[in-house]
């Protein structure tokens, strides 16, 4: 037992997000206790994938909880593991990631089943046989632990402690996170969205942190600042022009709902003309049914929300795929995923890809070491199911569709703070992103920062 006046020692260990944009988790340890702030997949690289398969480095059954900032698959991936090797306690969300993950991680399992069955089928696996990281029935089983909170109002998560979640943008139920825990204040951003989103609410100030973890997707970069619609517009219809379909990965969860945002308004605005528009991904249709169903968590009216999502046909079956890669009709095609790592892109990419009338165009950040990366750096031919497909097709960007908050909007949030926190650390970023970010922190800001390492244990004063 600790003595009277004596602080009990805590600490904070980087196990991803750190010189990444994937696989974020940071465990908080006080005394005998520990409490995991998100588990996500790590993806891209193959050095970083290969992470997933290492025992985790903590046993899961010594952790209290698991409070998560959003749903997305690099900050939630993980849970059908942790929960794998023995982790027994709740995992804590808003009740729009809850509704998200019940979605999310079921496909990530059983699609996780299927690229293993289909590398035994056609044999191009190093491994004999493949197996999935983690199937649906684990996906499932990791569901049961979920536990929703409200935003704005403290809440206990561990003994002695309690964390407040407010609105951080960027996806449905996304949150930043604050853990006062033994006289400390620990702020997770989570993943920051834009301000001036015409979906999604800005970014809630957090005005006090003693310690701040901030993600720096975008820290060495602003967003482009065209119109969105126009840009999107000029692309279509020079696609569509010659003869050619427009494949637009995309994010299930945000990226998808955004696009059919403005697809509408162009449609309404005359721009597209007869152009059909195809949503060919099942994750994608369910996470549109539960954005109409959290009205709090988003700027649109019923009305609007109805209007824009009926912009799209919804491919339900792999044979309404199938129909449209065999199509030859010009078109758009939102499909996941937003990188191109996974999912029924792969067959249009497949098929569209090698065409010079078509075009792929992606809307999000592309991480290290994924198809997307390489096709927007111009590479010549991506390896999709063992064997490599030209890429003649145009490639587009448009980041400023992104739902990550960009360098200066990610300063803008940090102005949020009355008081310098004691230290700044910046993870959840590619190694230039952070140390720019870093760098503007400490020249207009003036406080102390630190880019961690993967797998850095932190002792907090």
């Amino acid at each position: 037992m600790a003595g009277e006046g004596v602080r009990v020692s805590m600490t904070l260990s980087f196990l991803g997000g750190a010189g990444t944009v994937t696989g974020s988790k940071y465990l908080v340890r006080h005394g005998d206790q520990r409490l995991l702030v998100d588990c996500g997949l790590f993806q891209g690289f193959k050095a970083l994938r290969l992470r997933n398969w290492a025992p985790f480095p903590v046993a899961p059954r010594r952790i209290a909880a698991v409070l998560l900032t959003h749903a997305h698959i690099d900050h939630s991936g993980a849970l059908p593991l942790l929960v794998k090797q023995g982790f027994e306690g709740r995992v804590l969300c808003t009740d729009a990631t809850a509704a998200l993950c019940r979605i999310l991680l079921p496909d990530a399992g059983y699609l996780q089943e299927k690229d293993a069955e289909f590398a035994n089928r056609h044999g191009f696996s190093k491994h004999d046989p493949a197996l999935p990281l983690y199937t649906l029935p684990d996906a499932e089983r990791a569901l049961d632990h979920l536990r929703t909170l409200p935003f704005d109002k403290p809440q206990p998560v561990a003994r002695g402690a309690t964390a407040v979640y407010r609105r951080s943008g960027h996806i449905l139920g996304a949150a930043s996170i604050a853990l006062d825990w033994s006289g400390r204040r620990l702020v997770f951003s989570g993943d920051i969205g834009r301000y001036d989103d015409p979906m999604m609410h800005e970014p809630a100030p957090v005005e006090r942190a003693d310690y701040l973890v901030v993600e720096s997707t975008y820290g060495d970069r602003r967003h482009d600042g065209r119109d969105p619609e126009d840009a999107l517009a000029e692309i279509v219809e020079r696609t569509i022009g010659r003869g050619g379909t427009v494949i637009i990965p995309a994010f299930a969860v945000g990226r998808a709902q955004s696009l059919l945002f403005h697809l509408h308004r162009l449609k309404a605005r005359g721009r597209l003309g007869h152009v059909p528009v195809f949503l060919d991904s099942p994750m994608a249709v369910d996470a549109t049914e539960i954005f109409r169903s959290h009205s709090d968590d988003h700027r649109l009216t019923a009305d609007a929300c109805r209007r824009a999502f009926q912009v799209a046909r919804y491919a339900h079956t792999v044979e309404e795929s199938k129909a449209l890669t065999a199509d030859p009709m010009p078109k758009i095609i939102v499909s996941a995923s937003g990188m191109a790592t996974g999912g029924r892109v792969l067959h249009h990419l497949k098929h569209y890809a090698p065409d010079p009338d078509n075009t792929i165009l992606f809307v999000g950040y592309q991480a290290g070491g994924t198809r997307g990366a390489a096709m927007t750096a111009g590479a010549d031919s991506v390896k999709i199911h063992g064997q490599y497909v030209p890429v003649r097709a145009e490639v587009g960007s448009l980041n400023m569709l992104s739902a990550h908050a960009d360098a200066d909007e990610l300063m803008r949030w940090l102005r949020g703070f009355t008081a310098a926190p004691r230290t700044t650390f910046i993870t959840h970023g590619e190694p230039a992103a952070a140390d720019a970010l870093r760098h503007r922190i400490e020249e207009e800001l003036g406080w102390t920062c630190m880019v961690p390492d993967h797998g850095q244990e932190v002792e907090l004063a």
